[in-house]
């Protein structure tokens, strides 16, 4: 008896000596990083707390639960580094959520760990949502985004980046928001805060899958006016599929608006999806966007 209460105790001391491997650290996650450490512009003193508000009856991509972030009035972005080949590309992940709620999952640290796996490194940009009543639903996250592109520029040569790859991609508002700040890079639209606020902000390609908000439909799906294309919009490419609710007409427009000032784009359209899919999607098709934007960073020469 005593034998194995001896057996017992160094199996338990053992355990207490074997340092614990947290999955931060096996999948090179960085801890979450405030953008705003003094607090972001026009925020109050004591803001809601940040909660998951996720229902029951909420729509299930492939099965799973979704977490819908919202309240947050502190953002963050959390750096995802390749653990094995890291080619020097970075990407700014933006998920969507109607400017109510972030899909962090869905699309944010899903669509992250894929972007490790081809070797891209991954900023997940937790930007403020809901939306601000006086003010366009954008103005706090096109803060948010300017700084964080900003802030991984400066900070670049810290996590293996190349500061002349660069992109931003998002999802729904999420890629409202990535085209906005591919419009929206000359100048920042808040109060030089540091040294990485001097640093170019513009994003050097730019990914929107499933983008919501870039036309105006009441005006003959006129471009959004806080969308001001010219040619030195970046590389972009769109992903969207002809029955989405938010209406595949509003990618068309932009893709030709792109094309008018000669930046190239590229775009692909599937017959079925949906919309708010992710990753998870299956059967339809539209499973295999990843495989369409590996092969256009690829022919972008981004990644090899």
């Amino acid at each position: 008896m005593r034998n194995n209460q001896n057996k017992s105790f160094f199996i338990k001391l053992l355990l207490m000596l074997v340092p614990v491997v947290t999955s931060a650290q096996t999948k090179n996650i960085s801890d979450p990083i405030r953008l705003w450490p003094n607090g972001a512009p026009g925020e109050m003193a004591n803001p809601p707390a940040e909660k998951d508000n996720t229902k029951p009856t909420d729509n299930k991509p492939d099965g799973r639960a979704v977490i819908r972030l919202t309240n947050v009035s502190d953002p963050t972005i959390t750096v995802y580094t390749p653990a094995k080949t890291n080619n020097g590309a970075a990407m700014i992940v933006c998920p969507g959520g109607g400017y109510s709620i972030l899909a962090m999952d869905l699309e944010g640290t899903e669509i992250c760990e894929w972007l490790n796996s081809i070797g891209v490194t991954a900023i997940l940009l937790k930007y403020r949502v809901p939306a601000k009543k006086d003010l366009p639903r954008y103005q706090p996250p096109l803060q948010d985004a300017q700084r964080a592109m900003g802030w991984v520029r400066y900070n670049a040569k810290k996590f293996g980046i190349d500061t002349g790859k660069i992109g931003i991609m998002g999802f729904s508002a999420g890629g409202h928001l990535s085209a906005t700040l591919s419009t929206n890079y000359s100048k920042r639209t808040y109060d030089v805060f540091d040294e990485a606020d001097k640093t170019n902000c513009r994003p050097d390609f730019v990914a929107l899958i499933y983008p919501a908000y870039l036309t105006v439909k009441d005006k003959g799906d006129e471009i959004a006016a806080e969308l001001p294309v010219n040619s030195n919009t970046p590389p972009t490419l769109l992903i969207q599929t002809e029955d989405d609710p938010v209406r595949v007409e509003s990618s068309v427009y932009y893709y030709l608006a792109l094309k008018k000032e000669k930046v190239a784009a590229e775009m692909h359209l599937y017959a079925k999806g949906g919309h708010g899919y992710g990753m998870r999607a299956k059967g339809t098709g539209i499973e295999t966007w990843p495989e369409r934007m590996k092969e256009w960073l690829q022919t972008n020469q981004i990644i090899k």
